[in-house]
């Protein structure tokens, strides 16, 4: 009944429908022969909608694998043990004594109080183990963002004056984990793969830069200005202020320089110490909280007693104790609509830092995560930190690399290290009040300079991309001379511009054939000289000739090729295509316009002469002149006369040509050289979709194509096809099947296709090869020089050795091999003659029979056009001999069936 409703909606509306199965097999003799030499028949059925939305809809254990990815914890808590534990509590431990004075100079960068950055770093390693998905991360406050978020925090106070720079920043982290963690609830997270590592680099070095330029006036109490002006006013700035400077840059400076000082000398002693590796490692982890701790106490002795505008230098003074600003985080209209220009940039800084980070310490440390529920955790962080007072937090590299090397066996370390930051929090504040400000702003700077790509990587990026590194230096440029944002912006708009560039303006590549063979040593692999060798490589032959292959190469050799190898034009007018960078709306007219242009300079018309009025041809085509012509038919019936001199010898092989494209024609004589349009074969392997743009376009093509070869058509073969919908839409467009012509019957088609046997270890080409195998091995025992009785012996090792790896139920192989008459494997009879196929072989088309222009290969794709050239020729013999023996270069003779 649907269907009866369908056809008469589809009648009403003037749509035409195809029949239910268009693709008819084409008659041919192959068929009978495919057919009963294997008893299986294979025919291609389209994909159907139903089958598109079917994958869609989840099943039952999809959804319950679903969610239980949300809790990662749940597959290896079970399991927690003793070792495990220890492991985490260093690691907690040692990632406390950081995270701690890190939070609060963070803080500051983000134009908060210090308890606030505490907030953040407890919510983010307390949340983070219910979902990582990485033994090595912490989330909490970090550099870049904190300095994001402190300068929409100040471009705020103009817009929301009324509002705190709490209350914004809370605001902001909730907005921002809510986009996050919705797109990883979808599990979108391939999305942060748009972001390359040019962009990263770029962005980690502009705000690595930005950052420390703004610390440094806090590091010399120098004041004046602000620091949130772009980096190069900022300096420029310090610079004008050094009178100015105060006793501050004595805690600073030489803050920064014990900083470096001990993670030098430690570096060195543990290269000259390695047995006491790992306990130079924590003294030089520990280096933060030591020089924190130091210049506190320096403070509290030069401070105390002091009233707080009496102070000798700038310090923290009053922390409050415990989570004092713990409410409900204020949200309205007002202020998210203020908030909402900032979103993208603050979206890409949560993204970008913490999966790169992620994905790194997995590939170190040999596990995966996943990206999408990464971004659950990073979302549920930042939308449920604000209720403690927390700000926006991701993933911090210099902590994640501090908590790998200590050794963390799970993410249930973030509890220990939770247990830390909540100790700081109620037992630490009266201790906090003496930290000096210049110090602070010394151990920022001393974590960021770790986030400047050094040198050597940009010239390993020059090395393997030197357009990228224009695009790293744009980025770095611009967060120098703007602001953090737009450097953001612009190496993620480069980075997409360069691959939408790529895209759009991809040209395919025309292939040339060459017969090559593979080399080890001295020794051409297969060749049957050396069996036990051969056997580590493929299947033993007894022919010189069965090692050479046919491989196809750009017959410009810009894929780097040796350009002193000449390449085969595979037949006189035919011509062999590939896509290089996908085929879709975006490159489709560019490169078939380069495709459509080569072949117009590399062929001449088939019927010069064929408009019967001079207004009949188009204006752009003036076609040859009356000399032209005279000149041409001339210069056929001399190449007539030649080729009836020379029709016993064989010609020699065109080559094709390796210059630069050439549009214009050529002299008359030249012209008269050029073969006929004949076929084309495209090489779909780098194509996975395709479009209505690109379909329509190739439509467009061939029927141009076909013009231009009237009154013959353009055969077009399609291989590597590797989209099931891409081979639907193909065929809906007219491919895969060869063009209805009224003067050229069907039957005269040579429909050839590739075959395999069916089954596998177990088939009678299986079992022939291993008896080869065994036979070529005991003739090699047998004949080897120098052989006693033991090594003889050895031969029968190795037989059942090969038995053995080749797993060959003989015995249920027999009867194929005795009823087979003809070729085993591809190889061909003792007699001489071409292969066959026989009714022992249980044999079934690799692509369907119903697609006879669909092939599974290069090869097969350049046999089935040579046949169908050379058929037609039977009707139409051509001006010049046809190149038999081009034909018989290509892997075995065309048949009508052949086996790969």
């Amino acid at each position: 009944m649907a269907s009866k409703i369908g056809h008469a909606t589809a009648k009403a509306l003037g749509i035409k429908l195809q029949p239910e199965d268009p693709f008819q097999p084409v008659e041919r003799p192959g068929a009978s022969t495919l057919s009963g030499a294997s008893g299986h028949t294979f025919v291609e059925e389209p994909p159907q909608i139903t089958d598109y939305f079917r994958n869609l809809k989840p099943s039952r254990s999809q959804v319950y694998n679903y969610i239980f990815s949300l809790f990662p914890f749940l597959s290896w808590i079970g399991r927690y043990n003793l070792q495990w534990l220890i492991g985490d509590l260093v690691a907690g431990i040692t990632i406390g004594a950081v995270v701690v004075p890190q939070g609060m100079a963070y803080a500051k960068l983000a134009n908060l109080e210090v308890q606030f950055g505490l907030y953040s770093s407890f919510m983010g390693v307390i949340v983070y183990w219910f979902f990582a998905t990485s033994k090595d991360i912490t989330i909490g406050p970090v550099a870049v963002m904190s300095q994001l978020t402190g300068g929409i925090v100040a471009d705020m106070a103009t817009a929301l004056p009324d509002v705190p720079a709490h209350v914004i920043a809370s605001a902001l982290a909730i907005l921002a984990g809510a986009i996050v963690l919705f797109i990883g609830l979808i599990r979108c997270g391939w999305i942060v793969d748009v972001i390359s590592l040019t962009a990263l680099s770029a962005f980690m070095t502009g705000s690595a830069i930005n950052i420390l330029v703004g610390q440094i006036p806090s590091m010399m109490g120098i004041t004046g200005f602000s620091t949130r002006d772009p980096p190069y006013l900022v300096f420029i700035h310090t610079l004008q202020g050094l009178p100015r400077t105060t006793l501050d840059a004595a805690m600073g400076l030489t803050a920064l320089a014990m900083l470096y000082l001990i993670r030098g000398g430690c570096s060195y002693a543990a290269k000259r110490y390695p047995k006491n590796q790992r306990l130079f490692f924590f003294l030089s982890t520990l280096r933060t909280v030591f020089v924190i701790l130091l210049y506190t106490m320096i403070s509290w002795l030069v401070n105390r007693g002091l009233p707080a505008n009496e102070v000798k230098f700038k310090i923290l003074l009053d922390v409050p104790r415990g989570f004092q600003n713990a409410a409900i985080p204020v949200l309205n209209q007002r202020i998210a609509s203020n908030l909402a220009s900032y979103l993208p940039a603050t979206v890409i800084v949560l993204l970008i830092e913490h999966i790169a980070i992620s994905k790194s310490f997995g590939r170190v440390n040999n596990y995966t995560i996943n990206p999408s529920q990464e971004m659950v955790a990073i979302g549920v962080t930042n939308m449920l930190g604000p209720f403690l007072g927390g700000y926006a937090a991701t993933g911090s590299f210099s902590r994640t690399a501090i908590k790998s090397k200590a050794g963390v066996r799970t993410p249930f370390a973030g509890v220990i290290t939770g247990l830390v930051v909540l100790l700081a929090i109620y037992a630490l504040p009266a201790m906090f009040y003496y930290i000096p400000n210049a110090s602070l702003a010394a151990v920022i700077i001393h974590a960021v300079g770790d986030l400047i790509t050094p040198p050597n990587t940009v010239y390993q990026f020059w090395l393997v991309s030197p357009i990228e590194v224009v695009i790293f230096f744009v980025g770095v440029i611009v967060t120098v001379f703007s602001t953090i944002e737009n450097g953001i912006y612009s190496t993620v708009c480069l980075s997409a511009a360069m691959l939408l560039y790529r895209i759009l303006r991809a040209r395919g590549r025309f292939l040339g054939r060459v017969r090559v063979a593979s080399v080890l040593d001295d020794h051409v692999v297969g060749d049957g000289s050396d069996s036990r060798r051969g056997s580590e490589y493929g299947t033993f032959t007894g022919t010189p000739e069965e090692p050479f292959r046919n491989v196809f190469l750009p017959i410009t050799h810009a894929d780097g090729s040796n350009p002193e190898v000449e390449l085969d034009n595979p037949y006189p007018g035919i011509f062999i295509y590939r896509f290089a960078e996908g085929f879709n709306y975006t490159n489709a007219s560019h490169t078939l316009s380069y495709m459509t242009e080569y072949i117009f300079a590399n062929t001449r018309r088939t019927n010069p002469t064929s408009f019967e009025r001079p207004g009949d041809r188009p204006w752009n085509d003036p076609g040859p002149s009356q000399r032209q012509l005279k000149r041409a038919a001339a210069a056929a019936a001399a190449a007539a006369a030649a080729n009836s001199e020379t029709s016993s010898s064989s010609t020699t092989a065109h080559k094709l040509p390796t210059g630069t494209l050439d549009t214009n024609r050529a002299s008359s004589a030249a012209e008269s050289e050029k073969p006929t349009l004949k076929a084309i074969i495209l090489d779909f392997s780098s194509v996975n979709h395709v479009d209505i743009t690109s379909v329509q376009q190739l439509i467009d093509v061939r029927n141009q194509l076909d013009r231009y070869a009237a009154p013959d058509t353009v055969d077009w073969h399609i291989a590597c096809i590797s989209n099931r919908w891409a081979k639907r839409a193909l065929a809906a467009a007219g491919f895969g099947y060869p063009t209805a012509r009224p003067d050229l019957p069907h039957r005269r088609w040579k429909s050839i296709f590739s075959v395999a046997e069916i089954g596998g270890s177990s088939s009678a080409a299986a079992a022939a090869e291993f008896e080869d195998n065994e036979k070529e091995m005991e003739s090699s025992s047998r004949t080897g020089a120098g052989l006693g009785r033991s090594e003889s012996s050895h031969g029968g090792d190795a037989i059942k050795a090969a038995a053995e790896d080749a797993e060959v139920d003989l015995e249920a192989a027999k009867p194929h091999i005795e009823s087979s008459e003809g070729v085993v494997a591809g190889k061909k009879p003792r007699g001489g003659g071409q292969p066959r196929l026989n009714a022992g072989r249980t044999v079934v088309a690799v692509h369907g029979i119903n697609r006879p222009l669909f092939h599974v290969d290069l090869t097969s794709a350049l046999q089935s056009a040579i046949a169908n050239v050379e058929a037609r020729s039977e009707v139409y013999p051509p001006a010049a001999a046809t190149q038999q023996h081009q034909r018989e270069e290509v892997d075995g003779s065309v048949t009508d069936g052949t086996l790969h």
